[in-house]
């Protein structure tokens, strides 16, 4: 009774919350198209994010709304390209609903209207490509999955969405499977017809989308850049509050450091402060904090290491991150890595392994339906002397884990850059956001990986070349303090996880990119193509 009384609490609580977030919206937005300045360039920016948000506001959906009022304060007009129920099924509401139910669009079209109420809207709604339809009747999962469509690989770009929605990778071959792929072929075609439309008639100077991975806006922006125009992608950033944009895929997160920006004391004393707090587990990203509280090496688990020779720990991912689309350069998958993984762990009886799952894996309302914990049962990876596996929940401490260690596997997690920058060697199964610089050991190729990894076995001491950790540190202070876009001076946390609302006592003002570095430079990396990058605090 009392849980059923505190969820309804809850429930009114943030229906007035939202209220009151929306009302904040609307005054804002009026005040801003009443103050902008007279338009002098009337081709628009296009700003497109169908995949961030439902009823609430995200981060993502915030960095796409605001963002367009800093350009909007710029003198620059501004058009949101939004969904009107313009897709069969959608990557966000086909997580939520069995795949036989529609997505929740009422609710979302009404929250895009409180979203975008005063600014300039173009709404697709859905209407069947009837070529696309008669094409895709009846076929077998392998051919949906690599279907194109005058020149778009929609299959492919489509894949990610599935695969996030499904909460898995390798896709199973049944109904449900093959009728949600074929319902995003069905509505990412719809997209590319409105969206191609949309942009020859309005000849904007950019196009604005979230992330470039999920479906729709996948879609367009390949239809964005074969117009020639720059596309924009955004995701959140490392820090709270904070967006990555980017030229180019942001969730591969490239971030170029130059050749001669180096660490002096004030930047060495701003890193340190915050990895103090991040290897205590004090740290969130998106709105989520995975490490609810960060234990010690428990002494079963020292005593068991005790009677081997060394401890390699082996850290995995999520296997449905659309970060995944990037790493998969040496193997198939992550299961195919592990896979190779336990090859090697078979063959060292010598050493203890500690395979790591990844705290996203078991997340509330996020669970993965294809896990490194389903991998593990599976193969029967406990059965192994030399194994001990870390579930998702157990929050044990991966640093003083990788302090004990002779080096350590990763697939293209963050902990990889960590563990650099605490000295250890790091030997990664895919390719990563800080492998663009040397931080870490990233072999050719599948059978390279082996034959490194057998070598660092063998070898009585495994030492990185002093460069990586030097390089780690600084890949992350500039993905820190200088690609991370802050929004906290207009953002402060919704009561659930991952969702904001707006800060009281915000005026136009505070939107104008003179007032906020973080809107100054996306208007310049917008509008002229600069990168997306803070200025260096004095």
């Amino acid at each position: 009774m009392n849980w059923t009384v505190e969820r309804i609490r809850k429930g009114v609580q943030r229906r007035w919350l939202q209220a009151q977030n929306n009302r904040r919206l609307a005054d804002l937005a009026a005040q801003i198209e009443r103050n902008a300045p007279p338009v002098v360039d009337s081709r628009p920016v296009v700003m497109f994010n169908a995949s961030s948000r439902l009823a609430w506001m995200s981060l993502n959906a915030a960095f796409t709304l605001l963002s367009g009022w800093g350009l909007r304060l710029a003198g620059v007009p501004v058009v949101h390209f939004v969904c009107r129920a313009g897709m069969t099924r959608c990557q966000l509401g086909s997580a939520l609903t069995p795949f036989d139910q529609p997505p929740p669009c009422a609710a979302c079209v009404r929250q895009s209207g409180h979203l975008y109420r005063n600014g300039k809207v173009r709404w697709f709604e859905y209407q069947p490509v009837e070529e696309v339809e008669r094409a895709t009747a009846g076929l077998p999962l392998t051919d949906l999955m690599g279907f194109g469509w005058q020149g778009l690989p929609l299959g492919e770009l489509v894949l990610p969405s599935l695969r996030w929605a499904l909460r898995r990778h390798d896709l199973e071959d049944d109904e449900p499977t093959r009728f949600l792929l074929r319902q995003f072929l069905l509505s990412a075609a719809r997209v590319a017809v409105e969206f191609s439309r949309f942009v020859e008639e309005v000849q904007p100077r950019a196009v604005v989308v979230f992330n470039g991975v999920s479906y729709p806006e996948a879609v367009a922006r390949q239809i964005g850049q074969k117009h020639g125009l720059p596309v924009i992608t955004h995701e959140v950033g490392l820090q709270p509050f904070s967006a990555f944009f980017s030229h180019g895929h942001a969730t591969a997160y490239p971030i170029d450091v130059p050749s001669n920006f180096e660490l002096n004391p004030d930047r060495e004393a701003r890193l340190n402060a915050y990895l103090e707090k991040r290897f205590q587990g004090q740290f969130s990203m998106a709105g989520i904090r995975f490490w609810q509280d960060m234990r010690h090496l428990d002494e079963g688990l020292l005593q068991k290491a005790a009677a081997f020779r060394q401890i390699v720990p082996v850290f995995t991912n999520v296997i449905f991150d659309t970060s995944q689309i990037h790493a998969n350069i040496l193997f198939r998958d992550m299961f195919a890595w592990l896979d190779e993984v336990l090859e090697i762990i078979r063959a060292h009886p010598e050493t203890l392994f500690v395979v790591r799952a990844h705290p996203d894996e078991d997340r509330p309302g996020k669970q993965a339906r294809q896990s490194v914990t389903g991998w593990a049962a599976q193969k029967r990876l406990t059965d192994l002397p030399n194994v001990v596996f870390i579930p998702p929940a157990e929050y044990l401490s991966s640093y003083e884990l990788i302090q004990r260690s002779k080096f350590v596997m990763v697939y293209n997690s963050t902990i990889g850059l960590e563990a650099s920058i605490l000295g250890s060697a790091v030997l990664c199964g895919g390719q990563a956001r800080y492998t663009r610089l040397p931080t870490v050991f990233l072999p050719q190729s599948a059978e390279d990986f082996r034959r490194m990894a057998e070598a660092f076995l063998r070898a009585e001491r495994v030492s990185p070349p002093p460069e990586f950790q030097r390089n780690a540190r600084r890949f992350l202070y500039y993905q820190l303090f200088r690609a991370s876009l802050p929004f906290d001076a207009f953002l402060e946390e919704d009561l659930t996880p991952g969702f904001v609302r707006l800060k009281k006592n915000l005026g136009w003002q505070d939107f104008l990119p003179e007032s906020s570095p973080t809107l100054a430079v996306i208007n310049r990396g917008v509008l002229q193509g600069e990168p997306f990058l803070l200025p260096e605090e004095d």
